[in-house]
């Protein structure tokens, strides 16, 4: 079998699996929450004021802010969850329903079997991404007005850039979710429980985001899988400050390449069928 009926036929079971397609429905959904809340905390035409944050009044003034709104929020728990659950039970699934051995049985090779596994989490990481970009446009549009956008440092570009920015913006949570990935695909090695996988790689997602909260652990942050990930805000002034997106993405490539390496070593070497 090539690699790429491999990886299509891989990709076809994660995207057609009733729990994975769940799983992205919750990740449409939950900007469309977020753009409801946002529109009835707006502040009024009588000049009062909703029971929403001023700050979120004031980016939902313009509905393609509700996209950046979007990802930060579900960054915090419900991307990672979403990604998690692929990652965990991409190698551990496979191995708790004996499944694994039928699979190596195919002439394609373990470490090509573990690409592509990789490959299929990227990918549907990507689609998570970019379903919450496209519902949050969508519903931005629909409920607040759309126009030039304000960037964070106060200068105004046109709507054709601030898209563009959205765009950049997407792809840079979509790499930090391929890194988490990497992680996860790592953990599922070690385990023929796809629950454990999961759950391991949430304790240490949520581990890394309070240690990287303590001002006392402030030294160990920069070296944290989560520490990275809002610093999308970087793309939304002038000038970009991209030192800190360049040390962003290196963190994510870093953790993809080192996780990435514990796999393949993990696999390629160990009985993971028994």
């Amino acid at each position: 079998m090539s690699a790429g009926r491999f990886y299509a036929s891989e990709l076809r079971l994660v995207l057609l699996r009733r729990r994975n397609l769940l799983l992205l429905a919750v990740t449409a959904v939950f900007p469309l929450i977020i753009g409801f809340a946002l529109r009835l905390a707006a502040p009024r035409p009588d000049g009062g004021n909703g029971p929403g944050p001023a700050f979120f009044n004031q980016l939902a003034g313009n509905g393609v802010f509700l996209t950046f709104i979007a990802l930060s929020t579900l960054l915090i728990l419900v991307l990672p969850v979403v990604v998690a659950v692929v990652a965990g039970d991409s190698v551990a699934g496979e191995a708790g329903y004996g499944t694994l051995r039928y699979l190596l049985a195919v002439p394609a090779g373990r470490t090509r079997l573990l690409a592509v596994k990789y490959g299929v989490i990227v990918t549907y990481a990507l689609c998570a991404t970019f379903i919450v970009s496209a519902v949050a446009l969508a519903a931005g549009a629909v409920l607040f007005p759309v126009g030039p956008v304000t960037l964070l440092s106060g200068t105004t570009v046109s709507l054709a850039a601030g898209l563009l920015r959205l765009l950049f913006v997407t792809l840079y949570v979509a790499a930090a979710m391929a890194a988490l990935g990497a992680i996860g695909l790592a953990i599922s090695t070690l385990t023929e429980h796809a629950i454990g996988a999961i759950a391991t790689l949430m304790i240490l997602v949520v581990t890394s985001e309070v240690i990287d909260n303590v001002p006392q652990l402030h030294a160990a942050g920069p070296y944290l899988p989560t520490h990275w990930w809002l610093s999308f805000d970087s793309l939304l002034r002038v000038p970009v400050d991209t030192s800190t997106l360049l040390r962003g993405l290196l963190s994510f490539a870093v953790y993809a390449l080192l996780f990435g390496s514990f796999a393949w070593a993990r696999f390629t070497s160990a009985d993971v069928t028994s």
